[in-house]
């Protein structure tokens, strides 16, 4: 079986899976083919989406502490690379950096943040990586194994579950090696107003954004979904602490899958994203518990958002 063979037929369960539960849902990690990485990449210029430019700006403003703390000769190994636009930052501040894996599972996506951050630090060695970054791979077999550093910034890390998280930063761990670090972005807690703004904004991107995971069910695994018969929903759930992303079912319908039929009540929901928001006091805990030490902390006037700098302790 081919690896799109694969990751249609791993699509296709996890579809069957999720929308046969009383909380109908899809996960996340569906929404970012590559029409949904270019969308999630305009969201990150609305006025609306705070995160993007206040973590590029941290990285701005703090980029002798950083460049400090990553050291020379370093390996900078990115976790949903996506378009890379704050890598750039971060490899700005670098010191004569070795090299640069970014890991993303939109392969053609990929391949243009490739090409373009070659033509920008032409002296970089770069090693794109096709994959689904909560998946167990190996890096690289050529990387060297000193003076690697992970990135995954974003707040990529409020979309994961705890069980999640574990699994993810253990990893992370075996990724670096023994005296290994990491930097990872996470939006801290802040009033619901401003986040849901940022999750529903004006112009409908969001919207877009979440929809398109339909499209995708309907290209590449058969379905029929009526775009048109659903709306996006940005909620508040204090109990997680999360901004939720549903799709809203505006009629009775049902939608088919092979041999499977799921009903949709009006008003019924598909969640789609857990965007999770946190206090630097639950990230140092939940960090220190999965071996890293939080060893830095880099963060913006309002303290909106913070970037953590972590040191792997284990042995």
């Amino acid at each position: 079986m081919s690896t799109i063979d694969k990751q249609i037929q791993r699509l296709t369960d996890d579809t069957i899976a999720g929308l046969s539960l009383k909380q109908k849902s899809l996960p996340s990690q569906w929404l970012y083919d590559d029409v949904g990485s270019q969308l999630f990449e305009e969201i990150t210029q609305l006025p609306e989406y705070y995160p993007t430019r206040t973590e590029i700006a941290i990285l701005r403003n703090y980029d002798k502490e950083i460049s400090y703390f990553i050291g020379p000769n370093a390996t900078i190994v990115e976790y949903g690379a996506g378009a890379a636009v704050k890598t750039e930052a971060l490899l700005d501040a670098c010191h004569q950096p070795r090299a640069y894996v970014p890991i993303d599972i939109a392969g053609d996506f990929l391949a243009q943040t490739f090409m373009r951050i070659r033509l920008k630090f032409p002296f970089l060695n770069v090693y794109p990586l096709v994959a689904n970054f909560l998946d167990n791979f190996a890096l690289p077999d050529d990387l060297e194994s000193d003076s690697r550093v992970a990135f995954f910034p974003g707040s990529t890390i409020g979309n994961l579950n705890r069980k999640e998280i574990d699994r993810f930063l253990e990893q992370m761990r075996h990724h670096v090696q023994k005296n290994g670090k990491a930097i990872i972005g996470i939006d801290l807690r802040k009033d619901t107003r401003t986040l849901i703004a940022a999750y529903a904004d004006a112009a409908g991107v969001t919207a877009k954004f979440n929809k398109n995971i339909l499209a995708r069910l309907n290209r590449e695994v058969g379905m029929d979904f009526s775009l048109s018969q659903f709306e996006h929903s940005a909620r508040w759930n204090e109990e997680e602490s999360a901004i939720e992303m549903h799709l809203v079912s505006m009629t009775d319908q049902i939608v088919r899958l092979k041999d499977h039929s799921f009903h949709f009540e009006k008003g019924e929901t598909i969640h789609t994203e857990s965007s999770r928001k946190y206090t630097l006091q639950q990230l140092e805990s939940i960090t220190f518990e999965n071996n890293w030490s939080l060893t830095n902390v880099w963060t913006d006037e309002q303290q909106a958002y913070a970037i953590l700098g972590l040191k792997n302790t284990s042995c």
